[in-house]
């Protein structure tokens, strides 16, 4: 079992070539592997796992598969932590022995997996050093398909290998200056569930102010569902103040600004770079 941490980017098609061609002309970076990567994920018709916060895929890398399960995690500084068990195996086939020592033996009936979406797309790797820090930057390009529903995936993935997990939001906020990007708290495999109907997220509804992973949580949903965010309903004071506390209080008045026209929040992270720099900003600012 190891310990994952990264920060998933959601951009447009046309954002994510520009990303790629700037993240390639840093003297920092260097160009890695390109692969085709096919993702079977599996859960019990009734998403007993997605229950348990989990995610079961075997993927499909050239001649080899592998099978993984990831939890859910926390957001932490603006970075997913999650646990990741990683197998080789022989075949598309889920090796259900290989789940005995992990938390899915507790409870779930194992016998009754099956797959119930796929992500498909071809990853460009990079790699950024500094000093001692080593990140994988991994640019994803594809399509997410569940329950014969299909859309378009685009991500930008920075995964911290060694070092400074500082450097991750870092230098994903440089990105994000220099490229429309959206700090997605939404998976891959949320996604697929989604498609899939077996997902059904709603954004959250409170009387008490929400803290900035909330707030960057809500936003997520929103992203997902394709609709505005209704910051009317909320308090979100908490996160004014630390938007303030930041440096970044004319920014947050900014976001506000667009927020309140209605426009869905796919298409505001889409038109500009400062929805993408104000959830960064205020991903290092505390929770």
């Amino acid at each position: 079992m190891a310990t994952e941490l990264e920060i998933k980017l959601s951009v447009s098609e046309a954002a994510q070539a520009q990303a790629l061609k700037w993240l390639s002309s840093l003297p920092e970076v260097r160009a890695g592997k390109t692969k085709s990567l096919i993702n079977h994920y599996f859960d019990t018709p009734n998403a007993d796992l997605n229950r348990a916060k989990a995610a079961l895929r075997v993927r499909k890398a050239g001649d080899d598969y592998i099978q993984t399960l990831k939890t859910r995690g926390e957001f932490v500084d603006g970075a997913h932590r999650r646990e990741e068990w990683e197998w080789p195996v022989s075949s598309p086939e889920l090796a259900l022995s290989l789940l005995e020592d992990t938390p899915l033996n507790a409870g779930l009936d194992l016998s009754r997996l099956q797959i119930v979406f796929e992500t498909n797309f071809q990853r460009q790797v990079l790699w950024l050093e500094e000093g001692q820090t080593s990140i994988e930057i991994a640019v994803d390009s594809g399509t997410v398909a569940g329950n014969d529903a299909r859309w378009p995936l685009h991500e930008v993935e920075f995964e911290l290998k060694s070092g400074d997990d500082s450097k991750l939001v870092a230098w994903a906020l440089e990105l994000a200056r220099e490229v429309p990007v959206f700090l997605n708290l939404v998976s891959k495999a949320e996604q697929g569930y989604f498609l899939a109907g077996l997902y059904h997220p709603e954004p959250a509804r409170k009387s008490e102010a929400l803290s900035i992973t909330e707030f960057l949580q809500a936003l997520s949903v929103c992203w997902l569902l394709d609709q505005p965010f209704p910051a009317q309903e909320y308090d979100l004071s908490r996160v004014a103040n630390a938007a303030g506390a930041a440096g970044c209080g004319e920014l947050w008045e900014c976001v506000m600004s667009d927020l309140a026209t209605g426009a869905a929040i796919r298409d505001l992270a889409e038109g500009s770079t400062t929805l993408g720099v104000l959830q960064l900003q205020l991903a290092t600012a505390g929770q």
